[in-house]
């Protein structure tokens, strides 16, 4: 199979191009929207992804995966509208977020399987959008028993479906670690995931130990500076480079167009005050020279934009 699931329908793999492999379009609570009209002025963030996403597709961006989760507010219809005034392919997520709710405690693994696999197979939300990755995640607490059912879920959805897996990490928790030892349990062929937020470590221990498994690491958070400074990423990726690990790491922000994590004014105040380069455009536009200045070959350059998310991406057969 060579074809990768989009929101708009299936594309050949060639056309994914420079892709940034873990974002957010649009993350609200789906409860609070339908509870208040005024909790989020909708056409505002439409209108503002569709502008950073021209922005990044102008410095060469063809492709974005947005891992918002079923249960982070994903809504495929948005992500449609803005891959269609974009020119931008959008690749949508499936799959299950670390906090664990009241309804998750009386269904079987194998019974949330069958569930999501609707996403993968019949569409998101009544569209032709098939997912095209699996989020899953761990945070501070590690892997709690709740957390650990959610990851096992996640391995058996991707062994039922072909379609990879990307994670949400905590790297003072070291979770990739414990992500790792769940999928191997279950049989899941790692190269076929991508521990995501390990770009916010220095430890080189801990980064190759993931790596030795062969999984793909998500350099992803560039442009949160207050986690991690931007130097520092750029220096721990040379150094992966030097090692020889260009072919198991993808670039990205992890930014997000609309949330509500925090109120509108206090969000739009950290996204262009406090983190200013948060957004689609920082990698092609800034990051990549850094990586060239810091003596990162043009090959591996292109590995961790274009051909390792190619990889990534497409289903295992």
């Amino acid at each position: 199979m060579t074809k990768i699931n989009t929101v708009l329908g299936s594309i050949e793999v060639e056309e994914l191009g420079f892709t940034l492999m873990h974002e957010h379009i649009f993350n609200v609570n789906w409860a609070m929207r339908s509870a208040f009209d005024n909790w989020v002025d909708k056409e505002a963030v439409i209108d503002k992804a569709v502008e950073h996403m021209k922005a990044a597709r102008d410095l060469g961006v063809a492709s974005l995966v947005d891992v918002t989760p079923i249960n982070l507010g994903r809504d495929v219809h948005i992500m449609r509208e803005v891959s269609e005034r974009s020119g931008v392919h959008v690749v949508a997520a499936t799959g299950l977020y670390y906090n664990y709710e009241p309804w998750m405690g009386n269904w079987e693994i194998d019974r949330l399987v069958e569930v999501l696999l609707q996403d993968i197979e019949q569409g998101i939300q009544g569209t032709n959008g098939k997912a095209g990755v699996i989020k899953c995640a761990s945070d501070t607490d590690g892997i709690t028993p709740e957390n650990e059912k959610l990851l096992r879920m996640t391995a058996r959805l991707h062994l039922a479906s072909g379609i990879p897996i990307t994670t949400h990490t905590d790297v003072s928790a070291k979770t990739g670690l414990g992500q790792i030892e769940i999928f191997e349990d279950e049989g899941v062929d790692l190269s076929h995931v991508i521990i995501g937020h390990s770009g916010d470590s220095e430890d080189l221990d801990y980064l190759e130990g993931m790596l030795k498994k062969k999984v793909s690491i998500g350099m992803d958070r560039f442009g949160l500076d207050m986690i991690l400074e931007t130097e520092k990423r750029v220096s721990v990726i040379s150094e992966l480079c030097s090692r020889g690990w260009a072919e198991q790491m993808v670039l990205s922000h992890d930014a997000c167009c609309g949330m509500d994590w925090f109120p509108a004014d206090t969000f739009e105040t950290m996204s262009t005050q406090v983190a200013p380069n948060w957004n689609f455009s920082f990698v092609p536009g800034q990051v990549v020279g850094l990586l060239r200045e810091a003596g990162i070959a043009d090959d591996q350059i292109r590995a961790m934009t274009h051909g390792n998310p190619a990889r990534c991406l497409l289903p295992s057969s």
